[in-house]
């Protein structure tokens, strides 16, 4: 089965939660917002029916691979390298997704979703360690520096997604540079000159728990793949 390419509201409507698909959008004018709440997906909400022991299980799974972004063959493929791993499977399944680069970049806010973060490293935009890298799964460790290109520094969208992220907070094991992070998050007008500067974040130690961008019922999926 090739990746989902439909309307991500789609998503969050089927999983009865709000997974974070579609960048600012979801922080201004998320429809799961309304005060109508999360109707399933279809033109008038189809009634849903009574979810099985399995079912919670499964929508937990694909829950994470939604957020995530990845096919079945790829997710099972972090499970397997989790379970082989020291400590719980899954925290360490949930912890090797958020060291993903494509999560980091967005997470330093140099992208307002995982799929734009994805395109970015992709297309060669990203640097670690000032090394150009341009596969999306690649795994960061601590000390490494991220960056973005001096071609898209000055990047409206861009840089209104580093000063939403900074003014949200950004994540106490990751560290966006202050040259950037003070500028542009007090700056009232945007884009912001930063031709001097140098566009980038650092891994400062491992992501805790409580910080994962995963908000899912780890134990379910172990579960699942268990059976």
């Amino acid at each position: 089965m090739g990746r989902y390419i439909g309307p991500v509201c789609k998503l969050c409507r089927r999983e009865g939660d709000k997974l974070f698909l579609k960048g600012e959008r979801c922080y201004n004018k998320c429809p799961v917002d309304k005060p109508t709440g999360i109707l399933p997906p279809g033109q008038h909400g189809k009634k849903r029916m009574k979810t099985t022991e399995y079912g919670k299980r499964l929508r937990e799974k694909q829950k994470t691979k939604r957020i995530a972004g990845l096919l079945e063959r790829q997710f099972y493929g972090y499970f397997d390298k989790a379970r082989h791993l020291p400590g719980q499977t899954g925290e360490n399944l949930l912890r090797l997704l958020e060291i993903r680069l494509d999560n980091v970049v967005r997470r330093l806010g140099f992208a307002p979703s995982m799929s734009l973060a994805r395109q970015l490293v992709s297309h060669g935009h990203i640097l670690v360690n000032g090394k150009r890298v341009n596969v999306p799964s690649f795994l960061v460790k601590v000390g490494d520096t991220i960056s973005l290109s001096d071609k898209l520094k000055g990047n409206l969208r861009l840089q209104r997604s580093i000063a939403n992220q900074v003014r949200r907070s950004i994540p106490t094991w990751l560290e966006l540079d202050e040259s950037v992070a003070g500028p542009l998050g007090r700056a009232k007008d945007l884009p912001v000159d930063l031709k001097e500067t140098k566009v980038q974040g650092r891994i400062r130690l491992e992501p805790p728990r409580d910080e994962f961008s995963y908000k899912v019922n780890d134990q379910y999926i172990v579960e699942l793949y268990s059976k």
